[in-house]
């Protein structure tokens, strides 16, 4: 996407760039041909519009249409693309995200159903299919899993109807704080060390063992990174794969796991506090990649919140999307990021 589109940052800046469904279509138009309209038949010029249709575009020579919205998300939706825009702006903007209540009584919409639809389709082109790998020579890499669902009641002890969720994030260091012109020292102790969470990758895997968990390590993560785990021996082959590999035993000792995996447990606390507090943990598990992918997309874009709704329609653009049948059956699957860097490269 051109770097010098404009962007929403604040409700009336959006109305002001995005005022109707005309300027919606001139901002895609932007997007897709930085120096004007060019037909698949090789002529460039000023296309014929249509007030009723404006993400339609027909060539004036060999009059073939090219709709606007093809190969997005949005394709084949009857849905305004005042609509989509809203859509994709407080998906981008709402730091805790919205549930699908919620949404369908912001944007009024008269359907559950279409308000669900849109944003798992707006979560489906979270996921870029060019999406790189994480880490590398000089950054280490916290790997770990964890379980999503609800408790577990008069079904004896052990884990039931839950669902594994791995995880890798970055571990980046803040650089020291420059000197005070006037001498003013902190006593303030940098948290963690000064570390704090880069990247982030995060997948359901449906088993916690070495096929599974090794697989989604190496589609997440560069190889030569430092990874730590915990000691589980699932991830002892990472070492004979090109990862540097640092195995911690926790043994229940809370000190050993702050010390070396504190990022990856803080997300995960923060996921189960998200989903539990804006989906209420009402998660089903054919859905839960979708909520993941979500996630990920809004934490790795924490820094610039306003820029997501431009990235979101930039990456948007390929993305494969479903209907309402197969999305609320689950025959439909998710996106995640370690599917899309093994096909993206």
């Amino acid at each position: 996407m051109s770097t010098d589109l404009p962007f929403p940052t604040s409700l009336s800046d959006f109305q002001r760039l995005f005022p109707d469904d005309a300027a919606c279509g001139r901002y895609l138009e932007q997007i897709r041909w930085r120096d004007g309209f060019v037909c698949a038949c090789g002529w460039s010029g000023e296309p014929y519009r249509f007030e009723a249709k404006p993400h339609v575009l027909r060539c004036r020579s060999c009059r073939k249409d090219t709709r606007l919205t093809a190969g997005t998300v949005m394709q084949d939706s009857h849905t305004p693309l005042s609509t989509w825009f809203w859509a994709a702006y407080l998906v981008a903007s709402m730091t805790t995200g919205m549930s699908a209540v919620q949404f369908q009584r912001q944007l009024g919409l008269g359907r559950y159903e279409t308000a669900f639809q849109i944003l798992h389709k707006l979560r489906a082109g979270m996921v870029r299919q060019d999406v790189d790998r994480i880490g590398g020579p000089k950054i280490h890499v916290e790997v770990d899993e964890t379980y999503i669902g609800g408790t577990t009641r008069g079904e004896g002890k052990g884990v039931h109807h839950k669902t594994i969720v791995c995880g890798a994030v970055e571990v980046r260091t803040r650089k020291p704080a420059k000197p005070d012109p006037f001498g003013v020292v902190s006593k303030a102790t940098p948290r963690r060390g000064g570390r704090y969470a880069g990247r982030l990758r995060l997948s359901v895997v449906s088993h916690r063992t070495a096929a599974k968990l090794v697989p989604f390590v190496q589609q997440s993560v560069a190889p030569g990174t430092m990874v730590i785990t915990d000691d589980w021996s699932a991830y002892d082959g990472l070492g004979a794969l090109g990862f540097e590999h640092l195995p911690v035993a926790e043994r229940g000792d809370p000190k050993v796991a702050e010390e070396y995996l504190p990022l990856v447990h803080l997300i995960f606390s923060n996921l189960k506090t998200w989903l539990q507090g804006t989906h209420h943990g009402r998660v089903e598990p054919q859905h839960l990649q979708a909520y993941l992918n979500e996630y990920t997309f809004r934490f790795n874009r924490r820094f610039y919140p306003f820029n997501a709704f431009r990235s979101l329609l930039g990456i948007g653009a390929g993305a494969e999307s479903a209907t309402y049948e197969e999305l609320y059956s689950g025959e439909w699957k998710h996106p995640n990021q370690s599917r899309a860097v093994a096909s993206g490269g």
